[in-house]
């Protein structure tokens, strides 16, 4: 590493800290090339790359037929705005329904966007479709939940960092514990004004909680049968992160509304999308909702380009595959660990719990370690690290980085 590159990057840094706000506290690298599952960073670095992006990179870094897509589209047509039709969003719009089972999609740009569009859809349906009184409709959340950071989501988060000095907050939300069938249902059978249920099939930003086997699918029962839109949050466990092309398709559960985002454009452009069937979505009319951008022509062409590679290379079947091999060789270590209490997860979207408190620094320090042997992570809730890398990676790139990982943990034994 040379003196120019190492200016490089801390001028990169300071440009950030001196003219950015600080509502991130990124890992001390300087990215500046991807490619598959790979990232560079400006001294020329190569790093295996585990966050993904939050899952928005599934497809991997640059993948050559979604950066064309990308590219070619915007040669003819970037934007019209949804005052006239484009050639693009008819075809981007019957791909999704027909691959994901719906009737009809509505496109956004952002993850948050298309939850506070879902929370939308199911308030007018309460009213137009259920019969509760206006201003009535509320909606079951999950505690630890993480839907975005928008005014109305902090109200439901029970993060303080998130909802500290941002109040007042928005009324209408039932927090109950994630995975707890019992309370689910009291909610339900004890409030007639129970619009929908808002859920994340895997709590990602919580530490990749996954929830009991069969909880999904019996909250989706308790939903039909107290006629309660059962909403799933897809957008970091969707588009095959999980092993399957949805994570509720791990319990044969079809929602009532699913939100989806991140992978929707494999990481190349802000896609996101709303799913339902007709009975629900004909709820929403002109100048109910809308964005400028939502459902632009590159937005169409990036995301069929996106989705059609998730079915072409099998990502889903690849992401099952490699998760069961991944969880497999960590806990053959963690037998032997006293540094790493489990691993958890489903498909490529895990976590390992690190033996000491929330507030301590060794997951971070872990993570800073882990940077210098060449794998980028991130923690979350202080202790726990998330291991989310691209899915077109091969079994012979995860071995290795397993063996980065361990070797990396090992370090931090006691």
């Amino acid at each position: 590493m040379n003196t120019l590159n190492k200016t490089q990057s801390q001028q990169a840094i300071d440009l950030e800290n001196k003219y950015g706000a600080h509502n991130y506290h990124p890992l001390p690298v300087v990215l500046s090339k991807g490619e598959g599952v790979y990232v560079w960073d400006v001294e020329g670095k190569r790093y295996y790359d585990f966050l993904s992006a939050y899952s928005a990179v599934n497809q991997g870094h640059c993948h050559p037929k979604i950066v064309n897509a990308l590219v070619e589209q915007s040669k003819r047509l970037a934007l019209t705005s949804r005052a006239f039709y484009n050639d693009m969003l008819g075809k981007y719009e019957k791909f999704a329904c027909e691959y994901l089972g719906f009737d009809k999609l509505l496109p956004m740009n952002t993850g948050a966007e298309a939850v506070e569009t879902a929370l939308k859809i199911c308030r007018r349906w309460a009213y137009e479709k259920k019969g509760i009184t206006e201003n009535k409709a509320e909606i079951i959340v999950c505690k630890n939940n993480f839907h975005g950071r928008t005014t109305t989501i902090i109200s439901f988060s029970n993060d303080p960092v998130a909802r500290a000095h941002f109040g007042p907050y928005t009324n209408g939300f039932i927090k109950i514990e994630y995975d707890n069938l019992q309370e689910l249902e009291t909610t339900l059978k004890t409030n007639p004004n129970v619009a929908g249920f808002l859920v994340e099939p895997i709590q990602g930003e919580a530490g990749v909680y996954v929830p009991s086997e069969g909880y999904l699918k019996q909250a989706k029962t308790l939903c039909e049968k107290y006629n309660v839109l059962f909403i799933a949050d897809e957008v970091q466990t969707g588009i095959a992160r999980t092993g399957k092309l949805l994570a509720v398709q791990h319990e044969d559960v079809v929602p009532d509304i699913l939100i989806l985002g991140k992978a929707m454009s494999g990481g190349a452009y802000p896609i996101s999308a709303v799913l339902a069937n007709n009975d629900i979505m004909n709820v929403i009319t002109p100048g109910s909702h809308g964005s400028t951008f939502g459902g632009n022509p590159v937005a169409a062409a990036v995301a069929i380009a996106a989705l059609t590679v998730v079915k072409e290379e099998n990502l889903a079947e690849n992401a099952e595959k490699l998760g069961q091999l991944f969880r497999n060789r960590m806990n053959e270590y963690i037998n032997t660990s006293n540094i790493v209490r489990l691993v958890r997860g489903k498909g490529l979207l895990n976590a390992i719990v690190i033996n000491e408190e929330e507030e301590s620094e060794t997951a971070w320090n872990i993570c800073l370690r882990l940077r210098d042997n060449g794998l980028l992570a991130k923690p979350t809730h202080g202790n726990i690290i998330r291991f989310a890398p691209p899915l077109v990676m091969t079994q012979e790139q995860l071995v290795d980085c397993v063996s980065i990982i361990i070797k990396t943990l090992k370090e931090f034994e006691r």
